[in-house]
C-alpha cells in the first residue's frame, strides 16, 4: 500500500482572492482557478521550511506586522477536488462547472484540506498547493432564511406517497387570447 499523502487541514480558516471561475486579471492567467488562504505566523514558517510558496500581505498600518498566506490552486485535470456548500437546508457537492460561484457567496466559515505537488523548475524545488476538500458554509442573510421553505418556480413536483400534487402544464392558450 503506498504511503499516506501528507496533507494539510485548516478549520474555521479565512480565504481572499477567490478566483474559482478562473477568469483572468492582473495577477491571474485565464483558466487558473485558485484562492489565498491566510496563515498565522508559527504556521506560516513551519510551511515555509517544509517547501511550501508562503507569501506576505504588506501591512496597511506601519505597526502592524505582514500577513502571511498561501495560495491554493483548483484543480479538475488529475484529482478532482470535492467542494462543498453547506446551507440551513444541508450540503450541496459542487461540480466543476458550477464552482465559480463561490467567488460571490459570503462565507461564514470555510474548513479546507489542501495537498502538495512537488515541483522543480530550473533546478528550483517547491510544493504547491492544491484544493481536495473545501467545505464553505454560506452566510445567509435575513431574507434568504425568511423564503427558504419557499419552492422555486421550475423544481420538479412534489410528492406525497407517490402520488403527483402538481404539474407543469405547456401550451396553453387562455380564451380569447
Amino acid at each position: 500500500m503506498p504511503p499516506k499523502e501528507p496533507t494539510i487541514l485548516f478549520e474555521d480558516c479565512r480565504i481572499m482572492f477567490r478566483n474559482f471561475e478562473g477568469r483572468a486579471t492582473q495577477y491571474n492567467r485565464d483558466g487558473d482557478r485558485n484562492f489565498c488562504v491566510l496563515l498565522d505566523p508559527e504556521m506560516a514558517d513551519q510551511l515555509s521550511e517544509d517547501g511550501w510558496n508562503v507569501k506576505s500581505l504588506k501591512p496597511r498600518d506601519p505597526d502592524s506586522d505582514p500577513q502571511p498566506y498561501l495560495q491554493v490552486s483548483v484543480g479538475y485535470k488529475y484529482r478532482p477536488p470535492k467542494i462543498v456548500l453547506i446551507t440551513h437546508r444541508g450540503r450541496n457537492d459542487l461540480p466543476e462547472e458550477m464552482i465559480g460561484m463561490i467567488d460571490w457567496i459570503d462565507i461564514a466559515k470555510v474548513d479546507l484540506i489542501v495537498r502538495p505537488f512537488d515541483w522543480e523548475v530550473n533546478g528550483k524545488t517547491g510544493k504547491k498547493a492544491y484544493v481536495k476538500t473545501l467545505f464553505i458554509t454560506v452566510a445567509e442573510d435575513a431574507l434568504e432564511l425568511k423564503y427558504a421553505d419557499i419552492r422555486e418556480i421550475g423544481a420538479e413536483a412534489e410528492l406525497v406517497e407517490g402520488e403527483v400534487l402538481g404539474e407543469v402544464v405547456h401550451n396553453q392558450r387562455a380564451i380569447g387570447s
